[in-house]
């Protein structure tokens, strides 16, 4: 299951996507979220899939293991779609006291399921094309006017980066505890999903041990190099655009105009 976790990693390759400046990579995702949550009909989310789709492969990145991502949280996609279902009201296909499963709840389960499922992997595919460090850098680039209202954009930048570098990490000292607590005798894979997951309880103390124990030699060694925050600093590679960024910057243009016109043009319809 550990290895089913996407989200943080980055995949190496040499594609244009790879290749993007951060800042515009930010700017996409941005521009992905709102125009999926503005988006009204299935012809929008299939544009949106068709989008995703084209990316993933210019990327190179294996659509299964873009998927797998999926696995980790389908429960709670499962149970998002059941509290849509069960709540919803509209016209009953079967109800049994405050349980109702209508014909407009299972509509709006899948078509929330869908667009959930496209931004987490939209959400993936960033991680995955950029490094936590050019993450840091392109935040700190694109919000940098906020530091004149007094927001720490740089130490919040560095917390996410710093968040997503310890994924995998932890990801690698979850495996660890779990192999050696399988050779004292514990057993993670056999019985139902309840079962697995008190078996998974005994894991929680030394994960919080050797996270609490990371962070604090990760916060030592930042005072050691005498870490004082973004003012001043100056970068190693310093961000700037090329000619493939003002391009993807007209197709993400070209692409918000074409979702904002399919919005008009099915309201026009409907």
């Amino acid at each position: 299951m550990l290895r089913d976790i996407t989200l943080g990693q980055y995949y190496q390759s040499d594609s244009v996507i790879h290749k993007l400046d951060p800042r515009v990579k930010l700017f996409a995702v941005m521009m992905f979220v709102i125009t999926l949550f503005t988006g009204n009909h299935y012809i929008h989310l299939a544009v949106a899939a068709l989008l995703l789709l084209v990316l993933i492969f210019i990327s190179g990145i294996p659509f299964s293991y873009i998927v797998r991502g999926l696995r980790f949280i389908a429960v709670l996609l499962i149970m998002s779609a059941l509290c849509i279902v069960f709540f919803t009201r509209g016209r009953d296909l079967w109800s049994y006291g405050i349980l109702h499963i209508t014909y407009e709840g299972i509509q709006k389960a899948i078509f929330i399921s869908i667009r959930l499922v496209l931004l987490i992997l939209g959400s993936s595919l960033l991680t995955l094309t950029t490094t936590p460090g050019n993450l840091t850098d392109g935040m700190d680039k694109s919000l940098g006017f906020l530091e004149k209202i007094k927001i720490p954009v740089h130490d919040i930048a560095m917390m996410m980066s710093i968040a997503l570098r310890f994924i995998p990490i932890l990801m690698e000292e979850t495996d660890k505890i779990m192999k050696a607590q399988t050779s004292r005798g514990a057993d993670f894979e056999s019985g139902g999903m309840i079962r697995r997951a008190r078996a998974l309880l005994p894991l929680l103390v030394p994960l919080f041990i050797a996270a609490f124990r990371r962070a604090n030699d990760l916060a030592t060694a930042m005072d050691a190099r005498c870490y004082m925050g973004g003012t001043g600093r100056t970068k190693m590679r310093p961000l700037h655009y090329e000619r493939r960024d003002y391009i993807a910057y007209l197709l993400i243009v070209l692409y918000v105009i074409l979702m904002i016109g399919i919005r008009i043009l099915m309201a026009i319809i409907g």
